[in-house]
């Protein structure tokens, strides 16, 4: 049960700046910031905010890198009452203009290493008004352009003064962009209650103790590194300590470095790190703990190499993590665990029915306590209205259940690709695709990788007389689209299957796989 007394992040931080001033609460390359600093420093950026005419309910979005700004930035926002948005750094073209202008943000906070990307949208953003430069102090500024070190010297800030009603734990803090299968990126809208709960929830289900520095190398505009990773630390007390980005040459050196005791893994980092040379340094390090998805089949020796436990879990942007291996039980193979008390849970067949036990279904889930789950998508009712129909939030995720309780993930039904930790819309690879003139339409799958979890696979038709290879459509997908929504896998037909409606018949081609005419553009072949 989530503790009433501090209901939103700003009540928080300034709680743990009196408990534990001089704590080490984030640490990243080259900084160490304690709970007072990251607190006195975010007071000064909302009142900058507040001076910029930021106001309580605003949303604002943020392209940044993993930098002290993005965490500075958040409590200062949230201590406005305003809803920090942030959108992959790997956005570009249409997809980032139409995630920003989704959100309706006036205000961008973006930093200078990215601003090839926003700088070619800045004039067709629909609602986008001025920008706070992060980095690139030496830098010419253009009109409606400010430097963030400008917003810590407006004043000093005052809740009194910078916000209409008190912030209510209701009250949503964040905007996170989830893929859909529409076309069109959703941005799940996280109340503040949300974030302090899967916190707490994280704790509970992971072990974790107020000694423990938390290791994370991946996005903060992803839930592992914001809501697991610097919630969970500000609850504790104890510090996040955020990585650049996962490099697997760097890891152990990195963990070392900041002297990680819990890192989390995602999609094939495991994997890369375990097929990594052995060496003397393998059990060189601090961490005690590691969780993440999926679990490998070789986790038992990964654990006896490295000297730490792993621990499989489930969850997702919309609810956040709600199922947890018991590490008071020995694990079961395939199992990720099983449901956290605050949390209801059936599997459903196609009809909205729960299956059979042992069978497999559709996970069905709804809290047990207000505001934990996402309020739904912002400014998409119809979305919002098909993903909590029946009263239950639909996972749009397979699973099974034993005697036992415990849940065993088997896919995913919505039409996304699970590569590396990124849930990739099908339809964007799709429509970056189809803005290369010689492409006539193009159909994108998911295929099994051996890094485990999925590739990106695109059958393509082009238009009649085109002479465009595989391998000029890869290039092209490079310049439009994000790195990581590149397609590893193209085959090009004359025509794709369709059904008597004219829909492309996808799961035939899926079905159909990687063939020997099948471009590879890790191997060029």
């Amino acid at each position: 049960m989530l503790n009433q007394r501090q209901q939103s992040l700003g009540a928080e931080l300034r709680q743990a700046a009196k408990d534990s001033p001089n704590r080490t609460f984030l640490r990243m390359q080259g900084v160490e910031m304690t709970f007072w600093e990251v607190n006195d420093l975010s007071d000064k950026v909302a009142s900058g905010l507040a001076a910029m005419g930021v106001k309580q309910g605003d949303n604002v979005s943020l392209m940044l890198p993993n930098c002290p700004e993005f965490v500075v930035v958040w409590f200062a926002l949230s201590k406005l009452g305003a809803v920090a948005a942030p959108v992959n750094t790997s956005f570009r073209g249409q997809v980032l203009l139409s995630s920003i202008d989704l959100v309706e943000s006036r205000l961008l906070i973006a930093h200078d290493s990215l601003a090839e990307q926003w700088q070619e949208q800045m004039s067709m953003f629909s609602t986008i008004r001025q920008v706070v430069l992060v980095g690139g102090e030496t830098a010419q500024l253009a009109k409606g352009v400010m430097p963030y070190r400008s917003l810590s010297s407006m004043g000093a800030f005052s809740p009194v003064v910078s916000i209409a009603q008190p912030i209510s734990s209701s009250d949503l803090c964040l905007l996170l962009y989830t893929s859909g299968t529409t076309g069109r990126s959703k941005a799940a809208m996280i109340p503040h209650r949300y974030v302090l709960a899967q916190a707490d929830g994280v704790i509970e289900g992971l072990g974790l103790r107020d000694d423990d520095v938390l290791y994370c190398p991946y996005p903060l505009f992803h839930l592992d590194a914001a809501v697991m990773t610097v919630a969970p630390a500000l609850r504790l007390r104890c510090i996040a300590a955020i990585g650049e980005r996962f490099s697997v040459s760097r890891y152990w050196d990195e963990m070392r470095q900041f002297k990680a005791t819990v890192f989390d893994f995602m999609g094939a980092t495991l994997t890369m790190l375990w097929k990594q040379p052995r060496g003397p340094g393998d059990r060189d390090h601090h961490a005690r703990l590691g969780w993440g998805v999926p679990m490998p089949s070789w986790a038992p020796e990964f654990e006896e190499r490295f000297g730490c436990r792993l621990v499989e879990l489930y969850g997702s942007t919309e609810v956040g993590t709600i199922i947890y291996t018991p590490q008071d039980e020995p694990p079961r193979k395939g199992a990720c665990g099983r449901l956290a008390p605050q949390w209801e849970a059936q599997l459903h067949d196609g009809e909205g029915f729960p299956v059979p036990a042992g069978s497999v279904g559709e996970l069905v889930v709804r809290p047990r306590e207000p505001d934990v789950i996402m309020r739904g998508y912002y400014g998409m009712p119809n979305e919002t209205l098909a993903a909590f129909r029946n009263q239950w939030f639909h996972t749009g995720d397979l699973l099974r259940q034993d005697a036992d309780g415990y849940f065993y993930f088997v896919g995913r039904s919505k039409d996304i690709v699970r590569r590396r930790g990124e849930n990739i819309s099908s339809a964007e690879v799709e429509m970056g695709l189809e803005t290369h003139p010689d492409v006539l339409e193009a159909a994108v799958f998911g295929v099994p990788s051996e890094m485990t979890e999925e590739d990106v696979m695109a059958c393509v038709s082009l238009r009649e007389g085109a002479k465009s290879s595989a391998e000029d459509l890869t290039n092209h997908c490079a310049q439009v689209m994000a790195r990581f929504m590149v397609p590893r896998y193209i085959r090009l037909l004359s025509v794709l299957p369709k059904t008597p409606t004219d829909k492309v018949e996808k799961f035939k081609l899926s079905q159909i796989g990687i063939t020997a005419d099948t471009w590879d553009r890790e191997r060029k072949n």
